[in-house]
């Protein structure tokens, strides 16, 4: 652990100017609030917050970042408010620390919705200031370290997949590769043992037997390059046992057919001698074909440059080497964190566009699950190169498509797609684009994102954005619905409703606006009665009582006083031909005589049953499919009130322009009111097709 003395003496080598006693009010003030408290290892906790401090030291960050991660826990895991950091260390300070708690206060939540609550408000955090980021990946970094000290193997697991799937690929989004290799490694080491165990002894053997072949590879470059007056220095090493990994599980091979396991770092002067450095080292031996990538030209999201080749060296041996500045070499390891150092003027604000693009899908994402499908699809690096037709430069995910890229230009451009050109050709919407592609996007004013499109995009970006514009218009179009319900209910009631009483009505209802209110009544969250007494209360005082759904339906054949169940699978109706399954602990199921679920009744007793005399009342379901015109979803919703009908359940299942399919329950007297409903609904010209199912 550093000393008190060493962490002050690192920061004054790299920032004279740096406040020595701030520095030394917050070691001694994170000492002292952490008091005795102790790490899974044994070691007082606030070791801790001191080695992410030294991690931050090694970047070179200013002192305010060097504060933040001495006290980043203190507000967590002490009786430290945040009034009192900003007492003590000032608003700047306070806010970052405040930043990084707020990651931490979700531990009791289920796995993925912790996750991606957590997620959330990372993101949020640091789109305000990206040294939030920087504390928190070395804080996640640090805890990974000492992760072997803690007994739960699930908690371990848990701990290595959360940083497997976020920290890991947003340090490497960052450019933070040093941070994002060791992350990888070490929930490596947790998630997959035997792997680990079997990459990393094989990879030993070869240090083991090479005899010292790494370094005689390095040497021979450095002569190539020096022989063609080109000063450079070159190293080289094993690959990552994760990487390795990973590139045997993707290619189907064994660690045998790995060909490149050493890898080769140049680093030279000038940009300059990096293109002359890869012409020599391509005469003096084969370069594999398809492995040469231009970063420096056209360099990646998080700012990495560098040039990549792979060589056969001797007879069969493969290499892969990355050409660099020195300059380049700082900030490809370091990433946004070069940026931040103590002397640098033009500090990144935070609003990259990457991050722009997740705090966009942050904000359309309604679920966890939603939240973390979006975002690893945004963070995870895979990327090809596309092209506007004006030449401006975009990088997406393998596998994008038109669509894609729409919305990496603009989320309003990709709303409006209704076709695309790739290379001047018109190409389907669904086509995977290829690097170097340059994409026209042909647009419509009246066009919007079609649910069908889910089934080919790839970036999280352009899921958001669709399934945000697909439930909005869902939406929409169930409060029309509920606007036409509501007009019929009002009539009902005997006095004028104005917009006092609906303003009353909604504080009762506890709902926000008018467009919830008739959301709730289209998706038949609100019954008629409800919306009447919350209009004018007391209003449904001389209205005869409802019947319980099913109480005037009687079944003969079965003993009175047994329980029945109408089946969801072919909602029988009063009128139908039925039969009942009754299987041990449970009471009988009652079927239509043509459900195909009776296919799975054979362990179950089969009853004879028919409907009792007066039996008046059920569910239906029907299958409406409507044309996509204004006014067919009320034209629809006229028809089932003027038939007396009243909707349990209404569900877009399907949207195929120029049709929307319609899976609606309803509230029927019996066979021959379905049947009215059917006719009315099929006589339409709003309507397609209307079944009942």
């Amino acid at each position: 652990m550093l000393r008190q003395y060493e962490l002050v003496e690192r920061v004054k080598a790299y920032d004279p100017d740096a406040d020595e006693g701030l520095l030394n009010r917050a070691y001694v003030y994170t000492v002292q609030k952490h008091g005795a408290q102790k790490r899974a290892s044994g070691d007082p906790y606030f070791s801790h917050p001191i080695e992410v401090a030294g991690l931050m030291t090694d970047l070179k960050l200013d002192q305010e970042t060097i504060i933040t991660a001495l006290l980043h826990d203190t507000v967590e895991d002490t009786l430290v408010t945040i009034e009192d950091i900003e007492a003590n260390f000032g608003p700047k300070v306070a806010r970052l620390v405040d930043g990084v708690t707020k990651l931490s206060k979700i531990e009791q939540m289920a796995e993925n919705e912790r996750a991606a609550e957590n997620l959330r408000k990372f993101l949020l955090a640091m789109s305000e200031d990206l040294r939030v980021l920087l504390v928190k990946l070395a804080d996640r970094l640090h805890n990974m370290r000492t992760l072997h000290f803690i007994r739960s193997p699930e908690k371990r697991r848990r701990i290595a997949r959360e940083t497997m799937d976020i920290y890991a690929p947003l340090a490497e989004r960052v450019g933070m590769y040093e941070y994002m290799r060791e992350m990888q490694l070490l929930a490596f080491e947790q998630l997959e043992p035997e792997a680990y165990a079997t990459i990393t002894g094989r990879l030993a053997q070869i240090r083991s037997q090479e005899g010292g072949q790494v370094d005689a590879i390095a040497l021979e470059i450095k002569h190539a390059l020096s022989d063609a007056g080109i000063r450079a220095e070159v190293w080289g090493r094993e690959k990552h046992p994760y990487s390795i990994w990973r590139k045997m599980a993707e290619r189907h091979v064994s660690f045998e057919q790995i060909s490149d396991i050493m890898a080769f770092r140049v680093v030279t002067e000038t940009a300059e001698d990096c293109y002359r450095a890869i012409g020599v080292l391509h005469q003096a031996w084969q370069f594999v074909p398809g492995r040469f990538k231009d970063y420096i030209s056209t360099p990646k999201n998080n700012g990495y440059r560098s040039l990549h080749t792979a060589l056969i060296y001797g007879k069969s041996m493969r290499v892969e080497v990355q050409i660099r500045t020195r300059e380049m070499h700082r900030r490809n390891e370091f990433g946004l964190a070069a940026h931040w150092a103590y002397k640098q003027g033009d500090r990144p604000d935070g609003q990259v566009g990457w991050l722009r693009d997740l705090i966009e899908i942050v904000d359309a994402s309604q679920d966890p699950e939603e939240l973390l499908e979006h975002t690893k699809l945004a963070i995870y690096q895979d990327r090809i190169f596309a092209f506007t037709p004006k030449g401006a430069l975009f990088q997406l995910p393998k596998g994008a498509t038109p669509v894609d890229f729409a919305f990496a230009v603009h989320t309003d451009l990709g709303a409006q797609t209704v076709g695309a050109k790739i290379n001047g050709r018109h190409m389907p919407l669904r086509t995977p684009l290829n690097n170097g592609d340059v994409v026209e996007i042909i647009k419509g004013a009246t066009a919007e994102p079609q649910l069908s499109w889910l089934g080919f995009v790839v970036t999280g970006k352009a899921r958001a954005s669709i399934r945000r514009a697909v439930r909005a218009k869902e939406r929409a179009e169930v409060a029309a619905i509920g606007r036409k319900l509501f007009d019929e209910i009002v009539e009902q009631i005997p006095v004028k409703v104005g917009k006092k009483a609906i303003a009353s009505a909604l504080e009762r209802l506890e709902l926000e606006d008018e467009e919830d209110l008739m959301h709730a009544i289209g998706a038949a969250k609100l019954p008629d009665r409800e919306v009447m007494e919350a209009l004018v209360p007391g209003s449904t005082a001389d209205l005869p009582e409802e019947p319980a759904r099913g109480k005037a339906i009687s079944i003969k054949g079965l003993t009175p006083g047994m329980a029945f169940d109408l089946a969801e699978c072919c909602h029988p109706l009063p009128g139908d031909r039925i039969i009942g399954l009754r299987r041990k602990g449970s009471g009988v199921e009652v079927h239509a005589i043509d459900c195909l679920e009776l296919a799975n009744g054979v362990d179950a007793d089969w009853v004879d049953l028919s409907w009792g005399e007066r039996s008046q009342g059920a569910v239906g379901r029907l299958r409406v499919v409507l044309y996509h015109r204004p006014g067919t979803l009320a034209e629809m919703a006229g028809i089932l009130a003027r038939n007396h009908a009243n909707v349990i359940n209404l569900e877009l299942t399907e949207r195929d322009d120029p049709f929307h399919t319609y899976i609606i329950d309803l509230e029927v007297q019996d066979l021959a009111h379905m049947a009215r409903i059917v006719s009315a609904l099929r006589a339409s010209d709003s309507v397609a097709e209307a079944d009942r199912v």
